[in-house]
């Protein structure tokens, strides 16, 4: 929320629009007064790192009787308000809106009663127009994919669940986790996907979770305890979303499924409670990130109205693009979603939620439950699915690798761990993977399996993969040998883990199978890499993980800056020729600008980077403010050769003459995390369980059999090319949606010589870190002083 409130000060100021803020919610628009103040720039310093909201909050009692809403109107019209922006829930909506669909008749009966002055002309009552933005970690607005502080709020409970796995671990026990989401268990499903919890409770689908059978839930959650128990496990968590209601709308609550483990299975259980935490703490990067770039479409849709337009909107976001919606018809989606689940008509509260949350409960249910029960496909359409990691530890990868071995074993496949890259496969560091072995993968950063960047050898056009790049020759491994290998363990179907050296090798991979029969099986990869540079996706498993350690360190950073009060810090980040850290990060740090590879550093940047820093800590001196410490960052590969982060720094102190001095700050391997980012662990085990998916489906396309030497039978006697499967994919997040698009096709929008995709969907927001940094605005007696700080007019 204060993200949003900095971005709409701040971008409203820049555009000559005049902010008010209210406290206290609709109880400070009634009340008035000392409750509805103007915002200047400064006002909203230092934000971004807070929690919760700095205007205070408070329910909608206050605004429910006419006079108070006769008070509120008065409170706006007298102050000249026109756009009334709520950032907040569905009731915080639905209020607004019968405030604005009474404006006319209570600003009339004000009117009457001389609470207001009378117009001279009837056409000068203006209209009022509603603008929501989406805040509720619920995530239970109809019609936006993510709501602001959902991401946050998971990040909290996914904190204490990874805390949790080790007590548990140790005491053997089961923990139950009861967590906010009454009437919405987006909350509660993304954190059993994220901690790989072994059973979930959420109001959308009630248990039991197998419809087939003709079971109790209490019986069925009982039996997926005790197999896993006999398979190994030393603990189990559960998680309850607070709503969780069984199918005749009966709560589910955490006290119950303790009196039935310790009943019929006689396992020592706890209950833990998250309550407030979920809504506290240092708001997470994406949250910062879609707050900001919300808040700037919220200004640039004020700008764009007309003067007598009436506005009645809510900003979300689908399908990775900001959204523009009819704020009624989200209020009615909303309330039709809870009369939905309060009628038990569940399949519809399914369909009626977005895409990715079906989606991702299936993965779920695929990936983590476990029954005795569980369907396995017939002998002949079992496959050996090997699992290999290429490239550079990215966070997910493991999370990715653990459904794929639970969803494999599900079925009856084999799944198959590839240890070291391709100089692990052709070193014989091949076996299948159990259950058990990928028990607790889910929070591990890094590669389990192990990973390095050994390639097979380019063959025909994928030579041009490694234009420029000086591959060190031991970790080229020959492309024969990888066929050799692949048939020797086996393999009918590659699921390979990885960044651009996965892509590259993938490529290669693909061109080869023209010339070696073996290599003819379905491959698809997922891209695991913090750069987040792969075609074919808008988001890579790991690029999350990083931009929250650039965010926390930055955070840090800023704070040691501050306390100097004349410090800039020079932060490297990682991302090769890609600037999605360096951009996102910005924007998610609230720094003074950013150099990347897409936009680059000239003597003319600095230039006017160093006016810009020169005016602004020339203007804290001049009014008296403490001045703040300031960050700039830079993109590791950006005019290296000339710009490097010690020479922008040595600059700064050149030119800063006393006023500010620099520093630098290189975050290096750091980004690579520790714990994955819950979002991260979400997209990897959807990923993975669609590839598994996607594997069986080519193999049943393609009539593939598991026998090698029948594969080239085949090809011998029928010559027929479409007995061999000859593409190679790669999975992407393209919008809401989970996109396999052949590598093939990806080449033509991958910019070989800089290893990176040619679309930066990114780039976009990147004006907005300057327009947030006041490189665009200046206060009231400022214009006076430019000439005086600078001598320059035109910064």
């Amino acid at each position: 929320m204060n993200a949003a409130i900095r971005a709409l000060v701040r971008c409203g100021l820049t555009e000559k629009i005049t902010p008010y803020v209210i406290f206290n919610g609709y109880k400070g628009l009634v009340k008035g007064g000392h409750s509805i103040k103007k915002a200047g720039w400064e006002d909203v310093r230092d934000l971004l790192t807070l929690g919760g909201t700095v205007l205070d909050t408070n329910d909608c009692s206050y605004i429910k009787t006419h006079e108070d809403k006769l008070n509120a109107v008065k409170n706006l019209y007298e102050n000249g308000i026109r756009y009334l922006i709520i950032i907040g829930d569905n009731e915080s909506f639905s209020h607004a809106e019968i405030i604005q669909n009474e404006w006319n008749d209570l600003i009339q009966e004000l009117i009457n009663s001389n609470s207001i002055e009378k117009p001279d002309n009837d056409d000068d009552i203006y209209p009022l127009s509603v603008i929501a933005l989406p805040a509720t970690i619920d995530n239970d607005i109809a019609m936006t994919d993510l709501t602001l502080g959902t991401c946050t709020s998971l990040q909290r409970i996914c904190e204490a669940l990874d805390s949790l796995e080790s007590t548990a671990t140790s005491h053997q026990r089961c923990f139950i986790i009861k967590v906010v989401g009454k009437r919405c268990g987006w909350l509660a499903l993304m954190a059993a996907i994220a901690v790989g919890a072994d059973c979930m409770f959420i109001p959308e689908r009630p248990p039991p979770f197998q419809k087939d059978i003709d079971i109790t839930w209490e019986k069925e959650m009982c039996e997926i305890i005790k197999t896993k128990r006999e398979k190994g496990n030393r603990k189990n968590i559960i998680v309850v979303s607070e709503g969780a209601t069984d199918k005749n709308l009966n709560p589910i609550t955490a006290t119950y499924i303790k009196e039935i483990i310790e009943k019929d299975l006689n396992i020592d259980t706890r209950i833990t409670t998250l309550g407030h935490i979920q809504r506290e703490g240092i708001p997470c990067a994406f949250d910062r990130f879609l707050a900001t770039v919300q808040a700037a479409e919220i200004i640039k849709e004020v700008m764009n109205s007309k003067e007598d337009d009436k506005i009645s909107i809510l900003i979300g976001i689908n399908n990775n693009m900001l959204t523009k919606i009819p704020l009624s018809e989200s209020v009615k989606l909303t309330t039709s979603i809870s009369e939905a689940l309060s009628n038990k008509e569940f399949d519809k509260v399914m369909n009626l939620r977005d895409p990715d949350f079906k989606a991702s409960y299936n993965a779920y249910m695929e990936s983590t439950l476990f029954s005795s029960n569980a369907k396995k496909l017939d002998e002949e359409n079992c496959l050996r699915i090997g699992i290999i990691h290429v490239g550079s530890p990215a966070g997910g990868m493991n999370a990715a690798t653990r459904a794929a071995v639970r969803l494999c074993l599900n079925r009856g496949h084999t799944p198959v761990g590839i240890f070291n890259s391709f100089s692990g496969l052709v070193n014989g560091e091949v076996r299948p993977l159990t259950w058990q072995e990928v028990r607790g993968w889910t929070t591990i950063g890094g590669s389990k399996l192990g990973i390095n960047r050994s390639q097979p050898t380019p063959v025909l056009n994928s030579k041009k993969l490694y234009k420029k790049y000086n591959i060190d020759p031991n970790e080229l491994i020959d492309i024969g040998l990888i066929a050799y290998h692949l048939q020797e363990q086996k393999i009918q179907g590659l699921l390979i883990i990885g960044g651009y050296e996965a892509y590259s090798s993938l490529y290669t991979l693909y061109e080869a199978k023209s010339i070696y029969p073996s290599l003819c099986i379905p491959m698809v990869q997922i891209a695991a890499t913090v750069s987040n540079n792969i075609p074919g996706t808008e988001y890579s498993i790991g690029s999350d993980t990083a931009l929250n350690t650039i965010v926390q360190a930055c955070d840090h950073i800023k704070l040691s800056a501050s306390a100097s009060q004349r410090r800039v810090f020079v932060v490297e980040v990682q991302g090769g020729n890609c600037g999605y850290l360096s951009t996102m990060g910005g924007l998610a740090c609230g720094v003074t600008c950013t150099y990347g590879p897409e936009n680059g550093i000239s003597l003319s940047k600095l230039k006017n980077d160093i006016r810009h820093l020169t005016r602004r800590y020339k203007e804290a001196e001049l009014k008296g403010i403490k001045n703040e410490g300031r960050i700039i960052i830079r993109n590791e590969f950006t005019n290296s050769s000339t710009y490097s982060t010690k020479v922008i720094a040595a600059i700064l102190n050149e030119e800063g003459k006393g006023l500010f001095d620099s520093r630098t700050a290189i975050l290096g391997h750091l980004q690579q995390g520790g714990v994955p980012s819950p979002l991260d662990r979400i997209r990897a085990v959807r990923q993975a369980v669609e590839c598994i998916n996607w594997l069986e489906e080519k193999t049943r396309e393609n009539k593939k059999v598991s026998s090698y030497k029948e594969y080239h039978k085949v090809s011998r006697m029928n010559d027929d090319d479409n007995k061999l499967d000859k593409e190679a994919y790669v999975i992407g997040i393209r919008g809401d949606k989970l996109v396999f698009t052949p590598v093939h096709e990806l080449i033509k929008e991958t910019n070989i010589d800089l290893r990176k995709s040619s679309q930066h969907w990114w780039m976009k927001y990147y004006p907005l870190i300057k327009t947030l940094s006041k490189y665009y605005y200046f206060d009231a007696n400022d214009e006076t002083d430019i000439d005086y700080l600078t001598n320059e007019t035109n910064i």
